[in-house]
This record gives structure tokens, C-alpha cells and sequence, in this order.
């Protein structure tokens, strides 16, 4: 991946994040799974790139990719839903359609799957789609939530999803935030969570994210891997939506 490119005394320019293949994005409930998906998906489709996206949540009723799919219609991102009577089912239950974009992905496909060791059963479910396929499964690490606030806790989490899903974790992206209440001091010593997170698990970080309004006034100097500018997508239902991207 190319590094993070910086601009006179602080100013933060960051590069796209160059994945490709199969990327399965997992992580701890309300750790920003979905969110991270949407802009990764979008930023990659926005230079070029033939994008498709897994819903793969079937525990969360509120921050899913469905709820963007007419942006992603719009964009021409392919977006692949388990049917609805299936959500929160007992059993995961996966469609052919699902298997189907795993065992044929565009040139980038992001899984969106949910929250916690719950959610990655799923991926057990799609053991015969996976067989003999590359893929990357990256665990979204947010320092600001309970139970990732430390080491022990990452580690726990991370060994419960693999558990679940039969399927081995392969990087750390990081995802320090705090919503509205973030500030770009705290998106620092996220990063330095998450770097420190990498150095004992041997997992490679393979990029952090910054709100957009937050990037030009992060400290470019201390942060050493690709940065994903969020656009936030997704607000709870007691809030007003907004649009966030410009036609």
C-alpha cells in the first residue's frame, strides 16, 4: 500500500487504500464495520475500480449497507442482500446470490459482516463459496469502545471471531472515533492504539480512518499508514438524514 502522503507542516493528503480481491471486514458490535465498507467502497468505485459489497449483517436492524443501496445504484457499486426473511434468523442462512459473489468477486469486494462472534458465523456458513479462494479478513479495531479499549480485549475478540467464522483474521484496520464527539487528538492516539495492536499480534494495519471534517487538522507527521477520509453514511433513525455526498 502507498503511504500517506504529507503536505507542507501537518496538512494530511491520504492515498486511496489499495486493496483488492476478496475483503471481508469484521469486527466487535458498533465498531464501525459497516460505515468503514460504504466509504471503502465508494472511495475505491470513485477512482475506477469495479466495486461490489456483501451485506453480510444479519444481527443489526439499524446501520446496514442496504440502507445506502440507492446510492449505490447510483454510483454502480453491486450490492448483493440476503433476503429479508432471513435477517436475524436463528441459522444463518445465506442466498445463492451471497455465494455467488464470493466464489465469482469483482475487482474489489467488500463483505460486510456483523458485529461480534455472532455475527461471523455467517462466514461458517459460506465455507464451500470460500474453498481455495484468497481473501483478507480485517478486524476493525474502535480504542473509543468498550472491550477494544485494550490489548487483552482486541485479541479476545479477535480469537472469538475466528472461532465463529473458521476463518482467520489478517490485518487491523483502525477506527478511532467517537462520533461527534471525536477530535483529531483522539484519532492520533487511536492510531498509536492500533500501531501497538499490530506490533504484538503480527497482523499488518492496513490503514485508519479520519472523519472528513477532522483530516485537516490531524497531525499528518504521526501517523505512518494510509488514512480512509468517512463520509458518514449511516445515522441512527431518531436522527434527521442528511446526504453527505455531492451529485
Amino acid at each position: 500500500m502507498e503511504p500517506v502522503r504529507r503536505i507542507g507542516s501537518g496538512e494530511m493528503k491520504p492515498t486511496r487504500i489499495h486493496l483488492e480481491g476478496l475483503v471481508v471486514i469484521v469486527g466487535n458490535y458498533g465498531s464501525g464495520k459497516t460505515e468503514i465498507s460504504i466509504n471503502l467502497a465508494i472511495e475505491n468505485k470513485q477512482a475506477g475500480v469495479d466495486v461490489g459489497v456483501v451485506d453480510l449483517d444479519l444481527v443489526n436492524p439499524y446501520f446496514r449497507t442496504r440502507e445506502v443501496r440507492h446510492l449505490f445504484e447510483r454510483l454502480g457499486i453491486d450490492l448483493v442482500l440476503p433476503a429479508d426473511e432471513h435477517l436475524q434468523a436463528d441459522l444463518p442462512i445465506v442466498s445463492p446470490l451471497v455465494a455467488g459473489m464470493v466464489r465469482q468477486p469483482n475487482r474489489l469486494t467488500v463483505i460486510d459482516v456483523g458485529g461480534d462472534d455472532a455475527g461471523a458465523t455467517v462466514l461458517a456458513a459460506l465455507a464451500d463459496a470460500f474453498k481455495g479462494k484468497d481473501y483478507q479478513m480485517l478486524q476493525v479495531v474502535n480504542p473509543m469502545r468498550p472491550y477494544t479499549d485494550t490489548i487483552s480485549g482486541c485479541l479476545k475478540i479477535r480469537s472469538e471471531i475466528e472461532a465463529a467464522a473458521k476463518m482467520s483474521i489478517s490485518g487491523l484496520i483502525g477506527n478511532a472515533n467517537l462520533i461527534d464527539e471525536t477530535t483529531p487528538e483522539e484519532i492520533i492516539r487511536g492510531y498509536e492504539f492500533v500501531a501497538q495492536l499490530s506490533d504484538e499480534s503480527g497482523l499488518p494495519l492496513h490503514f485508519v480512518t479520519a472523519a472528513a471534517d477532522l483530516l485537516p487538522d490531524v497531525d499528518a507527521s504521526r501517523i505512518f499508514c494510509p488514512v480512509l477520509t468517512i463520509r458518514r453514511q449511516l445515522v441512527p433513525p431518531w436522527k434527521k438524514v442528511h446526504k453527505v455526498i455531492e451529485d
